[in-house]
């Protein structure tokens, strides 16, 4: 595949990761939870987005394309594409707005003003609010908006209380990101971790997370004194999908936390490679990044694999459309 041929593919792509057509909800297998992430690669060049944070969990920028190496089940590829600009995103604010936040509305909403006003114009934001109800803050017939205000009064449009349907907050969340215009794609948590509401199960949400392309980053609201919440399945929720669990200990510091994800869930790099192993047989690639930067102690955030092209699938494919024709 030739250099220009590359950059074609990733232009119309938007550096897209392999996969990020929109793909019907998948059930996941009974006791999958621990099932690994999963993105489809339909064309040759597969195509990752990385996120490089430090000890601090802040996003590192400007690393040079030779600090980065990729392996396919464990084989070195060769890096055809490269890019660290910053991009628009799509993102959902998913807040929890049960009993328990009750006491805590001015701190949502300075969470979220925070958030807004690191925002980009470019940018497409959408609101769930959420108790043992979902709904989304803005009207039906907006479902994104660039409106830093419009953003806001979805908070005031459900008095807090009730009971807490996180798992269906997420799931709804990650389904309707899927509709989003911009390929990179983010959803944000706010959440103590417990769920007492829910239709689906835990280990249902997080297969979603493992099967969709969206970054999941949380921020939890627990009460550290009285040991309540759930911090341990909203750090597996952002692990799942390669994004970042955020523990504050303070309102200040919740706030902050809002800052910064907005800050970095703009920042990170798009990675392009043609596998090696060029078989069509539908297998499972496992993926790891490694990057290499002197004196510096860093994370590395993507997801850990890819499931091949099946040219048996495909075959059937065009079969049964023939049949139809």
């Amino acid at each position: 595949m030739t250099r220009a041929l590359i950059l074609s593919l990733v232009a119309l792509l938007g550096a897209v990761p392999a996969g990020a057509h929109r793909q019907e909800p998948v059930a996941s297998p009974a006791g999958d939870s621990q099932s690994p992430p999963v993105f489809r690669s339909h064309a040759n060049l597969v195509t990752l987005q990385v996120n490089v944070f430090d000890r601090r969990s802040q996003a590192v920028t400007e690393l040079p394309q030779a600090a980065f190496r990729v392996y396919e089940d464990g084989v070195e590829q060769d890096i055809q594409f490269f890019a660290d600009r910053e991009v628009p995103v799509a993102v959902g604010l998913v807040m929890d707005n049960s009993s328990s936040m009750i006491a805590r509305r001015d701190l949502v909403h300075a969470g979220v003003t925070a958030f807004a006003d690191s925002s980009r114009e470019a940018d497409e934001m959408f609101t769930i609010v959420f108790n043992e109800h979902v709904r989304f803050g803005l009207p039906e017939s907006i479902p994104f908006t660039r409106d830093h205000d419009l953003l806001l009064s979805a908070f005031t449009r459900f008095p807090a209380g009730g009971l807490t349907a996180l798992h269906d907050a997420v799931i709804s969340g990650l389904a309707h990101l899927a509709e989003a215009s911009h390929q990179k794609r983010v959803l944000v948590v706010l959440s103590d971790g417990d769920d007492n509401a829910s239709h689906a199960s835990e280990s249902n949400m997080l297969y979603r997370a493992a099967q969709s392309n969206a970054l999941i980053y949380t921020i939890w609201t627990g009460d550290l004194t009285a040991d309540r919440g759930n911090p341990r399945l909203l750090r597996t929720l952002a692990q799942r999908s390669g994004g970042v669990a955020y523990g504050p200990r303070s309102e200040r510091e919740t706030v902050s936390a809002f800052a910064a994800v907005a800050q970095n869930v703009r920042r990170g790099y798009s990675i392009g490679y043609t596998p090696s192993n060029s078989a069509a047989d539908g297998t499972y690639r496992h993926v790891k990044v490694i990057v290499t930067a002197s004196n510096r102690t860093l994370n590395v955030r993507t997801r850990d694999g890819y499931i091949a092209p099946d040219d048996r699938v495909d075959q059937a494919e065009r079969g049964g459309a023939g049949d139809r024709e």
